[in-house]
């Protein structure tokens, strides 16, 4: 991968996995709203102890990925370790080492649960979302997911969605029925907002290029921007001249790579640029797993 583009992916995650703990940190674990995960599961165990809830994040992801290695095999990429851990270090500093302002006392006196959940649960969405899109995971009940999955063959989504749900249930036995209800709202909201961010970021465009530079913007975007093409040979209808168009399927995040590219190689290129609602195959979502 160019060394650029893997940077950037890397900048753009570690924003992602800030905003997702200034989400935990501001609105949810001051207000003790157990919005599933990792992170839920640490802010119930930190109620029935002293540890914090950034430490037992470290904890229990530690004792994760072990397990996973042992019952699964050690096949997660360098960005998701990186991700797990860095969210982790995220939440411990605004928790413990480094003052932010919270929305909840002593800078709020009249906190209002409802505001808490919205705001926690679009931030963290918004975060996780930005991770996701860099083809990254934040670790953590993804594991237990995988495991599951492994064994018995149940789907990951709906394991996830049963191990959130379940950590947000258990919440009511250290924060009380009302915070576990909280909690389950901002579990429904934080999907649901993953989803509509990831969309928007994952949307595909289908590009059709006329260029007297044909192999020069084939080369491109196989070699640079790691995609398929095809050549289609057309006949102008008023030159009546062959010519070769090239049709290739993208990330929105690629247009603008290939229109720079385009720019400095054929500024009279004829580009024709649609937005797909989604892509299957090699590449892109796999049939499979199509909604």
């Amino acid at each position: 991968m160019n060394k650029g583009i893997l940077i950037r992916e890397y900048v753009l995650t570690t924003f992602g996995l800030l905003l997702t703990a200034l989400g935990l940190d501001m609105f949810l674990v001051p207000n003790g709203i157990a919005a599933g995960g990792v992170s839920g599961l640490s802010m119930i165990l930190s109620h029935f102890t002293s540890i914090p809830v950034g430490i037992w994040m470290y904890i229990l992801n530690a004792i994760l990925f072990a397990i996973a290695f042992i019952t699964i095999g050690f096949d997660f990429s360098t960005k998701t370790i990186y991700s797990t851990f860095m969210l982790n270090f995220f939440v411990d500093l605004f928790d413990r080492i480094v003052p932010i302002w919270r929305y909840a006392p002593p800078h709020v006196q009249d906190v209002d649960y409802i505001l808490a959940v919205l705001f926690g649960s679009t931030l963290t969405a918004i975060g996780m979302a930005i991770t996701f899109s860099q083809n990254s995971s934040t670790g953590g009940t993804d594991i237990i997911a995988r495991i599951v999955n492994k064994y018995f063959g149940a789907a990951i989504g709906t394991t996830l969605m049963i191990i959130d749900f379940t950590i947000g249930f258990s919440s009511m036995f250290s924060f009380g029925i009302e915070r576990a209800m909280y909690a389950i709202l901002a579990i429904i909201i934080n999907g649901m907002m993953i989803d509509f961010v990831l969309h928007g970021i994952e949307m595909s465009s289908k590009v059709i290029i006329f260029t007297e530079k044909t192999d020069e913007v084939i080369d491109f975007i196989l070699n640079e921007l790691k995609r398929g093409a095809t050549k289609i040979p057309s006949i102008g209808a008023y030159t009546g001249e062959e010519k070769t168009l090239i049709l290739t399927v993208i990330r929105r995040r690629e247009l603008a790579e290939l229109i720079h590219f385009l720019r400095s190689t054929d500024p009279k290129a004829f580009v024709i640029i649609g937005e797909v609602r989604q892509v299957l195959g090699e590449g892109f979502r796999e049939i499979d797993k199509a909604l």
